[in-house]
């Protein structure tokens, strides 16, 4: 195993250099890299904005484009992304008006494309929410809380994705012997991430509000019901998922006694997965 910046290794798994590698989605749309999507793990969750100086007046991109190219011939972009944020500048009607179908200038310290020299990405080895307005009129970038953008003086003027971490695989990884391997992880990591959104609860109830208790109970199968030493009582245990448990406990107070809730470590629904395998 080895730790490794998420930009590189989308590319790294998809020479073989690895057979599994856990990146953002947004750098696998950034290199364009061929691998396999496996599992999106609901962490390291960020949002990929195009934002400027609070100085200028401006509140969105077909703005900041009239205003900059009118007013000084071209928009200068600071980004890491130098792919998604061409893709994301060029999609706007405005930028057609100047440009058509002809891509943005990108430039970078080793090698340039040119392209529209009205639009001009400029490649950002970091700290890039502080280019503007000096360096830059605007940053293509991602964000998690907004709060590095507030220290900046900087405002939000478009929205492009939301990225989180995800599991990928090479795409030949999964055609031979390592592909049975490979799901094996994919099951585990897929557990830790469905548990995040469930609760297991025991309660018992007596015999008479059994059926109505059970018609209001949500399972990740069908609940177990075990009978109790003192007779009309059962107890009930059941994994269900965080979002139903407010929905219920109106009808647990009533109809039940006795509720132990945990947080599940891992919930592995293996029958999807062997589906999966066999498919």
């Amino acid at each position: 195993m080895k730790i490794l910046r998420p930009q590189e290794i989308p590319i790294l798994v998809q020479e073989g250099f690895f057979d599994i590698g856990i990146t953002g989605l947004d750098w696998v749309l950034e290199t364009n890299s061929k691998v396999k999507i496996l599992q999106k793990l609901n962490y390291g969750r960020v949002k990929l904005i195009m934002a400027t100086s609070s100085r200028f007046s401006f509140n969105s991109v077909e703005e900041l484009l009239e205003t900059m190219i009118v007013n000084k011939g071209f928009i200068s972009i600071s980004t890491e992304y130098l792919n998604l944020a061409s893709r994301y500048i060029s999609s706007f009607d405005k930028y057609k008006d100047y440009c058509g179908e002809e891509h943005p200038t990108i430039l970078t310290p080793w090698i340039s494309r040119k392209g529209c020299d009205k639009v001009k990405i400029f490649l950002s080895f970091g700290a890039t929410e502080a280019k503007p307005p000096e360096e830059a009129d605007a940053i293509f970038d991602n964000m998690s809380t907004g709060i590095t953008l507030f220290q900046n003086n900087l405002k939000i003027i478009g929205e492009y994705m939301d990225s989180e971490a995800v599991l990928i695989a090479n795409r030949d990884a999964l055609l031979d012997g390592r592909r049975e391997k490979i799901l094996d992880i994919k099951t585990i990591l897929k557990g830790v991430v469905d548990a995040k959104e469930r609760l297991h609860i025991f309660v018992n109830v007596k015999e008479n509000n059994l059926e109505k208790l059970l018609a209001k109970l949500p399972a990740l199968k069908s609940p177990t019901i075990s009978p109790l030493k003192d007779k009309g009582w059962y107890s009930i245990n059941s994994v269900i998922r965080k979002e139903d448990f407010f929905k219920i406990v109106r009808d647990l107070r009533k109809l039940a006694q006795g509720l132990v809730i945990y947080e599940p470590k891992q919930v592995l629904l293996l029958e999807s997965d062997a589906n999966e395998n066999n498919g």
